[in-house]
């Protein structure tokens, strides 16, 4: 009988974890869990940890914590069971990904919005090295508390992930950084993400959010993709009603499981 296995790997071992997670990711939103972009994402930082669980040789699931979060995508035919009383051995408190026996629903929702290609047009420009000081300017603005940096951005983008990553960045006329995004291939006929989409305060009600959004799912619809999905806060309804004009549709909520309370 073969036994699942879990395996702790650094970034620079994530090239095996990252192809799995883009052979099982379907043609529209996944249900849950991670797309490789999410996995390229946590990869700007450096000291990042990542689970491979392998059963035999073959990979059975992938996943990271986030905080409380344990983030985990399983292979189609895993053993679900099996992974999860292994998960649970983490201890983290929250899962996303995996039907915990005996755990609860997280009282907050996620909704998943998925883009299907069309011709889009768009204010956004490719990010490149010159542009890398603007594109974290718009995050740290965006996101407070960000520790978004040049140099993490540099790591992400020679990471074993950074060939999948798309990036676009909206200036205002005078040429000031309003928007930027991030949409990740998962190879061509199956969903691309975006993670993350952020516009500077300054700059908001402009339609800037809307044309990065916009830009990235070209881009990524221009290497093959099948559709874009997203996960936003289903009560943020400001981020919800972006992706709505840029023509996205919820498909549906997700909650993540909680682990149950001592008694």
């Amino acid at each position: 009988m073969i036994s699942l296995a879990r395996h702790r790997l650094t970034p620079a071992e994530t090239g095996p974890a990252l192809r799995a997670l883009s052979e099982w990711t379907p043609a529209d939103a996944p249900s849950g869990g991670l797309h490789p972009g999410d996995v390229g994402w946590q990869l700007r930082f450096g000291d990042a940890a990542f689970f491979l669980w392998t059963d035999g040789t073959a990979p059975a699931a992938v996943g990271f914590l986030d905080g409380p979060v344990l983030r985990v995508t399983a292979a189609p035919d895993a053993d679900l069971e099996a992974l999860a009383a292994d998960a649970e051995e983490l201890g983290n408190d929250q899962c996303d990904g995996l039907p915990m026996p005996g755990w609860g629903f997280d009282e907050e929702a996620w909704a998943v919005l998925s883009w299907t290609p069309r011709p889009v047009t768009s204010r956004a420009q490719p990010v490149g090295e010159s542009d890398a000081a603007d594109r974290v300017l718009v995050q740290r603005s965006a996101f407070a508390g960000s520790t978004f940096t040049v140099e993490r951005w540099r790591t992400m983008k020679e990471s074993p992930a950074g060939g999948l990553a798309v990036e676009t960045l909206v200036r205002t006329p005078s040429g000031e950084p309003a928007a930027a995004a991030t949409g990740w291939f998962a190879g061509a006929g199956r969903c691309g993400l975006l993670e993350p989409v952020g516009t500077h305060p300054d700059h908001r009600g402009h339609g800037y959010g809307r044309d990065a959004v916009l830009g990235a799912c070209a881009a990524l619809a221009e290497r093959g993709s099948s559709a874009v999905a997203v996960l936003t806060p289903a009560g943020n309804e400001a981020a919800v009603a972006l992706y709505r004009s840029a023509g996205f549709t919820v498909l549906r909520e997700n909650h993540d499981r909680v682990r149950p309370r001592p008694a």
